[in-house]
């Protein structure tokens, strides 16, 4: 056996959100054919995860570093970064596409490069076909679910784009012990969501529900699982957070806010509540009865109309009647939940076809997106411009200077600008709103 087939996988994620740093890394250790060394990189920009956040996903990196997306080309054409063998972009979709395009050029001509993963974070229910076509150039989009994977294919297909780096994994995340019985006392979790619903009068209406639950069964732990602390960002903006809407409440005492890792509040939950959460998944995962509320109604805004056919759709009222929603085996099977306890071989065909392309004579092909100044030339080039490139992918005039040390005042005024656009989100943009519909 050669040593290079024995030696760890060098590995390469680039994130641009606590959930995506979640879902790439995670990732990457579920797909690679063998152990792995890590590099981290975290795109700087408005949901740059903050040190906490980084700490609850409970992944650690041999390396990280908070860069620019030309700052990561430049990474990745000096010589040190140029032996990745896997590299997992786990952005959103324009940020996947701007890429694309800039390591077609900054690998051009070289004789091999690594293997490029992308995908999706959770349950894909909005913009399927503009996400897809984004992704589209990677050697492997991976889908979350048996279903996932028919629909992108169907997409990719259906607009003569190549088909075959789709493939069927399972959300990475999802574990833990199964539930097997009621805790003492029985809990009740509610697992927000920072833009579902998006209103202040829906949002004051589920937490009212909630405090409301908690005051109709006080032998109940009930808690408000929180996906950021105020001034934290995550993949969507949170413009009105739970904790500022409980502020003005009497919270019973047997409700609780919590932060923390989504599996370590499973591990003692009874019912998992929300409106379409991922959560519902992992809690689904682990036999975890779980209710997606249908109180705001089942709408593709709000993404619980994924959900139909689960078994899982409920109200308030019926939850505090009792109601413990039961899950459709075979719904479950084609959101990759793997409740049946197949999940120990969801990425066997991941790991399997990366171990192919590494070992393919020659390396590999140039990346080849869908989309091109031929094919979308009225489209492409603004996805580029937003991450500083060229409709050729490469760095325009006064892109921000590749490998070079901001220094501390300029990394002070990065903090500060990046705290002055969460407070014009958080409490400047809400106030206009409100003045507006006076």
């Amino acid at each position: 056996m050669p040593a290079s087939a024995t030696k760890p996988l060098r590995v390469a994620v680039l994130a641009d959100s606590d959930t995506r740093w979640k879902w790439g890394t995670l990732t990457a250790k579920r797909i690679a054919p063998r152990d792995i060394r890590l590099d981290g990189y975290l795109l700087r920009g408005r949901a740059t995860p903050t040190a906490r956040q980084l700490g609850e996903v409970g992944v650690r990196a041999d390396s990280l570093r908070e860069v620019t997306a030309t700052e990561f080309l430049h990474a990745l054409r000096e010589e040190t970064y140029g032996s990745y063998d896997v590299l997992v972009l786990a952005l959103v979709g324009g940020g996947v596409q701007a890429m694309l395009h800039g390591l077609g050029r900054v690998w051009a001509g070289r004789p091999r490069r690594p293997v490029v993963v992308t995908g999706y974070v959770g349950v894909v229910y909005e913009k399927l076909t503009d996400g897809l076509l984004l992704r589209h150039g990677a050697d492997l989009v991976l889908a979350n679910s048996r279903q996932d994977a028919e629909r992108f294919r169907a997409v990719y297909e259906g607009v003569g784009a190549d088909a075959d780096a789709v493939t069927e994994v399972a959300l990475p995340f999802l574990g833990g012990a199964p539930h097997t019985g009621d805790h003492e006392p029985y809990r009740v979790v509610f697992a927000a969501q920072p833009s579902v619903p998006d209103t202040r009068a829906d949002r004051t209406y589920l937490l009212n529900r909630l405090v409301e639950h908690a005051r109709r069964h006080p032998e109940r732990e009930v808690l408000l699982k929180l996906r950021s602390r105020p001034g934290e960002h995550t993949t969507h903006i949170e413009e009105l957070p739970y904790q500022k809407l409980a502020r003005g409440l009497a919270l019973p005492a047997n409700l609780r806010l919590v932060y923390g890792h989504m599996g370590e509040v499973l591990d003692r939950t009874d019912l998992l509540v929300t409106v379409s959460s991922t959560a519902a998944l992992e809690a689904l995962h682990r036999r975890v009865p779980t209710a997606v509320l249908t109180d705001l109604g089942i709408r593709e805004a709000l993404g619980n109309h994924h959900f139909v056919g689960s078994g899982c759709l409920a109200s308030w009222d019926q939850l505090d009647a009792g109601h413990r929603p039961v899950p459709d085996e075979e719904w479950l099977a084609r959101q990759g939940v793997a409740a049946d306890g197949s999940y120990a071989t969801a990425f066997d065909a991941a790991r399997a076809r990366i171990a192919e392309l590494l070992d393919e004579p020659g390396g590999l092909p140039p990346l080849t997106p869908y989309y091109t100044p031929v094919t979308a030339p009225g489209y492409l080039p603004g996805i580029l411009a937003r991450h500083h490139l060229g409709p050729d992918g490469t760095p325009l005039p006064g892109a921000p200077a590749a490998g070079r040390d901001p220094g501390p005042v300029r990394r002070i005024v990065r903090r500060t600008a990046r705290g002055a656009y969460r407070h014009g989100v958080q409490r400047v943009a809400p106030a206009i709103r409100r003045m507006g519909e006076l």
